[in-house]
């Protein structure tokens, strides 16, 4: 073997020998923090919002943001910027993140969420939410466009739809942020309020953001990939779920367009909700009162139903990706326009929607309606109906029902892209008179404590999900109302409304699932088996996001469907196997219902479930928006919301030298290397005389 040769195979050697504990180093070197959310960039058909790193990552100088002293280190005095700040609730607000953003001193934010909510309310969405997509425009009712008469959340800062070119992640208050205040307090806070001393601490961040500019830019980008690479990379994806939707008595789900003789009832609500964090959207007054109360509506109605059937029809409908632009119900009455949705438009006899009712003030309900179609007499007269008809199904309750006493228009709200289509008679049921009682609106603040989801100390989880909390209470009133309101409006005797009633066990349980723990025993027995095993330790979310091929179904989306299927549904004595495929089997019809696998509850000496097969009119549609199918990325009639993709989400922190050492290993380095160059070049120089094999004495001659 040659000298070059034994080198490389020791240099080779070193480095594989070295690669062994190259993790177990890194481990030393870095403390890699776990549970965290980062704020993701979002684009439309105009502009990006959202947070993003460098692609390698962004890196400062730890500093805890607690007094305003604080403050003005990160932003002028400090001197070791940039910095990476981790601050406290009452510094998350637009004033400081602006002057963050305008700073070249801050390499990226973490928020610790606190176990208690800001008691002056925060909400990062839009004063005015929705704004340019729902009814009120320059050629439907002007002066109510642009909440020129209204502002419906007046604590709204717009900080969810700014743009940030550094990273910005949340931690809750665990060992993650004890271990991040360790690290800042043992090497970053300086003695007598001087410069603090190397080695000091310091975070990283990683969260870089594949998609820029806009939707129309990044789907173009998108589709040039597509077309020309052998290995395609999607650079942004629409954001998109699925509606769920029933009747009470089952549509044929084949027959597409105009249903011949049809009046149909439509009570509706949304699923979802946002935050400024990606994937951390509690949304508990913002969107799960309403579909709670929705459902238990639903409940309420099985029973008077089956016995005392409505001549006209009832549609339930819950709308997902309400809060980018309405994504849901935008596709749903693109759907009925286009005659590709079991019903269309001229089906509809009038409409109930359920807003944000959880917060009640001084024990009254808002009959929100439009009084630019309320100028046509029909529409008038059938509004009057249907306001005088709710009265009546309140009458007795622990609540009022009155009307805003100005004109005002719909607060942000589905019905407004049904107005969009033509002129329906309907209200939206609110706990507000003008703007929101949510001081929360579209914040991870929104959540079961807001809500007062408590519970006294000591009870197990099976004790808490039985527990009967006033917020059930509530809410289950407000179902009786909706479920007495659809009953009338749809044509039901007002005898029966005293056999209208829906239950608080089971609007507690809800809540409690929806809220605070969804892996518990009662989800656990009204969902598929594979459902089960999606349900976690940490409340559900409702951002709706993207597509996901592995999961193509959120699963609060697929829990509200099981949950739907089961208060609708008849339980059959089909097999798993024939639940799956019951098309060929005599009185089975898969175009009237769905055929849901239920793994059912589990006995108290078994692991398993007993499980069933729902024979249920519960359907799934797209609620992708009409703009992604129409290829129209800059519409301004539809959503046009995407979320860009990422490769890695990541933070850690590590102690970093002063930079004036750095400078010296790297001057150490750069001569170790010209000296090793040097040696290696005289040693194959004299490499002959070096490695050079002891001769043999010539051979003698006999």
């Amino acid at each position: 073997m040659g000298p070059q040769a034994a080198s490389l195979v020791l240099l080779i050697l070193f480095f594989a020998c070295n690669g062994v504990n190259s993790s177990s180093v890194q481990q030393k070197i870095y403390v890699e923090l776990k549970n965290t959310f980062p704020c993701v960039r979002l684009l439309n058909a105009t502009h990006q919002i959202g947070c993003q790193s460098s692609i390698s990552g962004d890196t400062g100088i730890l500093h805890v943001l607690e007094t305003e002293s604080d403050l003005n280190w990160v932003l002028s005095s400090g001197p070791n910027p940039p910095y990476l700040v981790l601050m406290d609730a009452q510094y998350f607000n637009r004033s400081t993140m602006m002057r963050f953003r305008d700073s070249m001193r801050v390499a990226g934010v973490v928020l610790v969420i606190p176990k208690s909510s800001p008691p002056q309310g925060f909400s990062p969405h839009n004063s005015c939410p929705n704004q340019g997509t729902g009814v009120y425009s320059k050629n439907y009712g002007p002066e109510l466009a642009d909440c020129n008469t209204t502002v419906w959340n007046p604590l709204g800062d717009g900080l969810s739809y700014e743009d940030f070119n550094f990273p910005i992640f949340s931690l809750h208050e665990d060992n993650d942020t004890d271990i991040i205040r360790k690290c800042y307090q043992d090497h970053n806070v300086g003695v007598n309020n001087s410069a603090p001393q190397y080695p000091l601490c310091a975070m990283q961040l990683f969260s870089h953001m594949h998609a820029v500019k806009d939707t129309v830019t990044c789907m173009r980008r998108t589709d040039i990939q597509s077309r020309f690479s052998i290995s395609p990379e999607i650079v942004c994806d629409a954001l998109t779920d699925y509606n769920v939707w029933a009747s009470i008595r089952p549509l044929n789900n084949t027959a597409k367009g105009h249903l011949n003789g049809e009046k149909l009832v439509v009570a509706a609500t949304r699923l979802d909700s946002r935050s400024f964090f990606w994937d951390e959207a509690p949304g508990a007054e913002s969107g799960v009162a309403g579909f709670v109360t929705l459902l238990a509506t639903v409940q309420a109605l099985r029973a008077v139903t089956e016995t005392a059937p409505t001549p006209n029809n009832i549609l339930f409908v819950f709308f997902q990706g309400e809060a980018f632009d309405y994504i849901g119900s935008s596709r749903m009455v693109y759907d009925m326009k286009n005659g590709k949705f079991v019903i269309d438009l001229d089906n509809i006899h009038s409409l109930i929607e359920i807003g944000q009712v959880a917060l009640r003030r001084d024990s009254k309900l808002w009959l929100h309606s439009d009084p630019v179609s309320r100028k046509n007499s029909s529409i008038e007269s059938e509004v009057k109906k249907l306001v005088s008809n709710m009265q009546h199904a309140g009458a007795g309750l622990r609540f009022s029902l009155d009307e805003p006493g100005v004109t005002q228009p719909l607060p942000p709200s589905s019905f407004q892209r049904f107005l969009r289509e033509g002129v329906i008679p309907g209200v939206v049921l609110a706990d507000h008179q003008s703007a929101f009682n949510n001081r929360y609106y579209e914040s991870l603040y929104d959540n079961a404590e807001y809500l007062n989801v408590t519970y006294p100390p000591n009870l197990s989880p099976e004790e808490q999900l039985e527990f009967v909390t006033n917020t059930a209470k509530d809410v289950a009133e407000v179902a009786t109302l909706v479920a007495r309101s659809l009953y009338i409006q749809a044509g039901g005797e007002k005898a029966n409304l005293p056999n209208i009633s829906a239950d608080p066990k089971m609007v507690t349980q809800m809540l409690y699932g929806f809220l605070v723990q969804p892996n518990n025993s009662w989800f656990r027995a009204l969902v598929a088996p594979d459902v089960v095993q999606k349900l976690g330790p940490r409340p559900l979310q409702y951002y709706i996001g993207v597509h996901d091929k592995s999961d193509p179904i959120k699963t609060s989306t697929r829990i509200i469907q099981y949950i739907l299927a089961n208060f609708t549904g008849t339980v059959t004595n089909l097999s798993q196997s024939q639940c799956q495929n019951p098309e060929n089997l005599p009185g089975e019809s898969k175009d009237l219902y769905s055929y849901l696998w239920v793994q059912g509850p589990v006995a108290p000496n078994s692991t398993q479930g007993e499980g069933y097969c729902i024979r249920a009119p519960v359907r799934l549609s797209r609620a992708v928006s009409p703009a992604f199918e129409l290829q129209d990325y800059g519409s301004k009639d539809y959503s046009t919301w995407a979320e860009s993709r990422w490769k890695r989400i990541n933070a850690r922190i590590f102690l970093v030298a002063s930079r004036d050492l750095e400078m010296l290993t790297l001057g150490v380095g750069v001569g170790v290397l010209l000296v090793s160059l040097l040696v290696t070049y005289f040693i194959n120089a004299k490499a002959d005389v070096l490695f050079s094999s002891s001769r043999e004495p010539s051979s003698t001659a006999y």
